[in-house]
């Protein structure tokens, strides 16, 4: 076989390799492109799903959050009419009973549950489902801008107490240690869980 004829075979060769090759590359390329789009699909499929997840964690958080807000009216319904009884055995004579308070004033806003009212005093109630430290602290905030937000009560002694369906105990000594009333169910009904020789703080 002359040398010519030897380099064409060669050459022949290489080639019917190179296209073996690049059949072989061309598969490849096709076959992750084929992956990369079932990648993508099943990216697209968890964002669908994190999006529908997303839609029934805010369901079920407004839920909690409209079912928070009825239970807190609960509490509300269940102190209003036991406030008159508990504060005029301390001593408190209740002329009027207000609920749920809203005041704006020079750019600030005063929201109160129950105010228990006579005509030297105020008592301004918070009612939660679940009583928290952080509500009290809210609470004692509140009590401090009473006299500058509704001025018809400047003259009056303010003093402060919270109620809840849930008050654990180290929540309620709290609020005790702070100069609140704590309104909490004792039995079947509502009592304060303050010591006899309680003295309240006065705003």
């Amino acid at each position: 076989m002359s040398t010519a004829q030897s380099t064409y075979d060669d050459i022949l060769v290489l080639m019917k390799e190179l296209f073996i090759s690049q059949k072989e590359t061309d598969l490849k390329i096709k076959e992750t492109d084929r992956q990369i789009q079932a990648t993508d699909k099943q990216i697209q499929e968890m964002v669908r799903e994190a999006k529908a997840t997303s839609k029934e964690v805010k369901a079920v958080t407004t839920s909690v959050g409209r079912l928070g807000n009825r239970l807190g009216e609960f509490v509300e319904e269940a102190v209003r009419p036991a406030a008159v009884r508990l504060f005029q055995q301390c001593g408190i004579d209740v002329h009027e009973v207000q609920q749920n308070i809203s005041v704006k004033r020079d750019g600030e806003a005063l929201e109160i549950d129950l105010l228990v009212v006579n005509d030297l005093d105020t008592v301004a109630i918070e009612c939660k489902s679940n009583l928290s430290i952080d509500d009290i602290n809210e609470h004692l905030e509140r009590l401090a801008k009473i006299k500058r937000m509704i001025p018809r009560y400047k003259a009056h002694r303010i003093l402060g107490a919270v109620a809840g369906m849930v008050i654990p105990d180290n929540v309620a000594a709290y609020a005790i240690k702070k100069g609140l009333y704590v309104i909490a169910q004792n039995g079947g009904h509502l009592d304060l869980a303050n010591p006899a020789v309680f003295v309240p703080k006065t705003w």
